[in-house]
């Protein structure tokens, strides 16, 4: 009996290889900007929202998330087979 769980969709396994280097990308992205930008520094339109420092570092990495997450899954589906993509065998 295995622990680990098994992906069998291609669909399934592609999102969750999206997801997880979305992740990684994410963390890189969210330690280059904030070595360099302090988030007590950042000024937002208006006075009604004043995000605390944790709060802007929270926003900017599923922000940096869904940014990576999105180029990931299209690059995966850019690298499908033709087949693949529409169902039938490739040539």
């Amino acid at each position: 009996m295995s622990t680990a769980v098994e992906v069998k969709s291609g669909r399934a396994k592609h999102w969750l290889q999206a997801l997880w280097t979305g992740f990684l990308a994410a963390c890189l992205l969210e330690a280059l900007v904030f070595s360099m930008v302090d988030p007590g520094e950042l000024h937002w339109p208006g006075h009604l929202f004043a995000p605390s420092r944790k709060g802007v570092y929270t926003m900017a990495f599923f922000a940096f998330w869904a940014i990576s997450v999105a180029c990931t899954a299209l690059a995966l589906w850019l690298s499908e087979t033709d087949g693949a993509v529409s169902g039938r065998p490739a040539d």
